[in-house]
């Protein structure tokens, strides 16, 4: 357990905002806590406890398919899951959303494939599932918020709430949460999200919980860490093509353009001299993955881009343009970059440097210091005239 002054502590960096009207000090208030059967989640539920508030576990069953051993990775997590409230004697619910998974998240996302973009599934269930079925389904229980293992902080000011990176930087997730409405920040907890992932290992240990040294699940959001390639094989037939370069040369041939993204290098099965091999654009009309050689290739590079389907943490659009920092990619250190109305409704988006792989269907999320502002959907790249 954690010592009185550990207690003390914790309760000071883990900001608790309620809705209106419910105080967050109120240790009588119930929350419902997203249980993955990883660490942080795990984290999450015994700090909740340890502050004094009614806990209860929720699990989300979102897919049911074995894997090509013939596993399913959702019934060891319900076991962690089971195991870790037992710990800390708190109830727990299996809730099952594996046929709205299939049909707002899952189906988008083959969709997109199949027009030869690269989507971001773990925003889309975000956005469609966390913060819209399960926090419903957990007020539904009575509980009075949703607390989630995120990486993240959400603090209150003037009435509005404000979506911030965590501390530990390398584990901070506001890039995947940047849709996250106004409705759902006012219900939503992020515990851990001041603290360091060391931290969290450390708690976990002293609370006797078996997830303590559990490995970090780096696969596709509730599909898990299968051969990406053999498992689409059974959504999306292999339909191939050939890799050309921009002059139009075939050098090869591949397995269909939804295998491929902007700016890859490995499992191309290119050789030959010089050097490596990089994806630079794909053309679905005609089933072509255009490759150049090097890593720094003209090619590889913009300036700007388009983005749609702009969405603001605050509600609001900002006053445009607006200068920030932005990031292309979830591993990447911001850009600083101009932001300015396109036609559309979509953002035109100009970076002090060219960035390296634009990709469609990428999310590009916005920062203003250690707050995230939005984000919006990559549409395309582009370049401004000198």
């Amino acid at each position: 357990m954690i010592h009185k002054t550990q207690s003390s502590q914790i309760d000071n960096r883990v900001m608790c905002h309620f809705p209106e009207g419910k105080c967050a000090h109120d240790n009588t208030r119930t929350i419902a806590v997203g249980m993955s059967g990883g660490v942080d989640s795990s984290v999450t539920a015994a700090i909740l406890q340890e502050m004094g508030y009614s806990v209860i576990g929720l699990f989300m069953k979102n897919w049911e398919e074995k894997d090509e051993a013939g596993l399913c990775t959702t019934e060891a997590d319900a076991s962690d899951v089971a195991r870790v409230c037992d710990t800390l004697h708190i109830p727990h619910y299996t809730v099952n959303f594996a046929k709205e998974y299939k049909e707002h998240v899952f189906a988008e996302f083959l969709a997109q494939l199949k027009r030869g973009k690269t989507p971001n599934p773990d925003i889309l269930c975000n956005r469609e599932i966390k913060f819209k079925l399960l926090l419903d389904h957990a007020l539904k229980l009575g509980a009075d918020a949703l607390a989630t293992g995120h990486y993240a902080q959400n603090i209150s000011r003037d009435g509005q709430h404000m979506l911030l990176r965590s501390v530990d930087t390398g584990k901070d997730q506001t890039y995947f949460l940047y849709t996250i409405s106004q409705y759902a920040l006012q219900r939503v907890l992020f515990p851990i999200g001041a603290m360091q992932k060391s931290e969290v290992r450390s708690l976990a240990k002293k609370h006797g919980l078996h997830t303590a040294s559990k490995k970090d699940s780096t696969g596709i959001c509730f599909i898990g860490e299968r051969n990406f390639r053999a498992f689409l094989q059974n959504y999306l037939p292999y339909q191939p093509g050939n890799f050309e370069t921009l002059d139009g040369t075939v050098v090869g041939r591949h397995i269909g353009v939804a295998y491929y993204t902007n700016g890859q290098r490995r499992g191309l099965g290119l050789g030959g001299e010089g050097e490596p091999w990089f994806v630079i654009d794909k053309r679905i009309h005609d089933n072509v993955v255009v490759v150049e050689r090097g890593l720094h290739h003209p090619a590889l590079y913009a300036s700007a881009l388009i983005a749609k389907e702009p969405h603001w943490i605050g509600g609001a659009p900002p006053q445009l343009p607006l200068s920030c920092s932005a990031k292309i990619r979830y591993r990447q250190q911001d850009a600083p970059c101009v932001v300015a109305q396109a036609p559309n409704g979509c953002l035109l988006v100009h970076f002090e440097t060219p960035m390296r792989a634009i990709t469609p269907e990428q999310a590009i999320v916005f920062y203003q210091g250690a707050a995230c502002l939005g984000g919006a959907t990559i549409d395309c790249q582009t370049h401004l005239p000198a």
